[in-house]
């Protein structure tokens, strides 16, 4: 097993509908984010393909990318499960794996999976725990891990107990504030929605409605970092949370997070046409951003 930290470059891909495209398109979309050069490929967790399974099918269909999970939901696996898993596609794929946890969300865990939620911050501090405490044959450094982390108290527990972090769409001011709380040598791995089209009108109406989608367990942290008409959703908080415009426009926002301390920052190209991948469009951000 290598337990070597995976190289993600500085811009990477986050296929948030990953799970709506049949598994040849997915295989042929993660072939295509890897020939126009993208180190790294993310994708999340809810209630479509399990992710090991789906992460295995991704690091098969390519030779040199990274696949991260952003983020399996620890409620999906028990842990010794889950680092069974990790180090199973580490051995597998040596330096091409990397495992991003979360907490998901509450309806996930006890209208879908049917578990009790529990306090978010003692639930990924015990799993952790129990990871770190399971077998799993010869005894080797474990791969490195990242936390899907928001708040303050996950940001530290991150960098005290894995890699780093890897915070989802938010705006620039958190990067910096995540930066701070994480330390210096900890990973900081960034997600940022993008909306790449001509139409103003068209981007503004996908970004906004993205944006409503990500406000409801954003809301305390966006006040706190200065958003304070959060709940009414005006057109400075959009921005902040999706970028939009030519792909210039995009790479400024990529900038202004490197700036602000992300050492990564992968891209979640949204569309009106969730069910296709957006190959034109990460196309053009890899001719202006690699």
């Amino acid at each position: 097993m290598s337990g070597r930290a995976p190289d993600l470059g500085q811009v990477g891909i986050w296929a948030g509908e990953a799970d709506r495209y049949p598994a040849t398109v997915l295989r042929e979309a993660a072939a295509a984010v890897e020939e126009l050069g993208y180190r790294a490929l993310w994708f999340p967790e809810t209630t479509g393909r399990e992710a090991m399974a789906q992460a295995a099918m991704l690091l098969s269909a390519t030779r040199r990318t990274v696949v991260a999970t952003g983020a399996a939901s620890v409620y999906a696996r028990d842990a010794v499960t889950t680092a069974a898993a990790q180090r199973t596609l580490d051995e597998a794929f040596p330096g091409r794996f990397l495992l991003g946890l979360g907490i998901s969300h509450p309806a996930l865990v006890t209208d879908v999976r049917g578990h009790r939620f529990g306090p978010p911050l003692a639930t990924m501090r015990g799993y952790l725990d129990a990871m770190d405490a399971a077998p799993f044959g010869p005894q080797a450094a474990a791969p490195p891990r990242v936390l899907a982390a928001l708040g303050p108290k996950m940001l530290e527990l991150a960098g005290e107990r894995a890699w780093g972090a890897h915070p989802l769409g938010m705006p620039v001011e958190h990067t910096l504030n995540a930066r701070k709380l994480l330390g210096p040598q900890a990973l900081l791995a960034v997600t940022q929605l993008v909306v790449l089209d001509p139409s103003r009108s068209r981007s503004a109406d996908l970004a906004r409605e993205h944006a409503a989608a990500a406000l409801p367990n954003r809301l305390t942290l966006l006040r706190d970092l200065g958003f304070d008409n959060a709940g009414s959703l005006d057109d400075r908080l959009v921005e902040a949370l999706v970028a939009t415009g030519s792909p210039d426009d995009i790479a400024q926002r990529v900038r202004e997070h490197l700036d602000a301390g992300a050492d990564h920052v992968s891209l979640h190209v949204l569309t009106s046409t969730p069910g296709e991948p957006p190959l034109r469009q990460w196309s053009r951000l890899a001719a202006r951003l690699l």
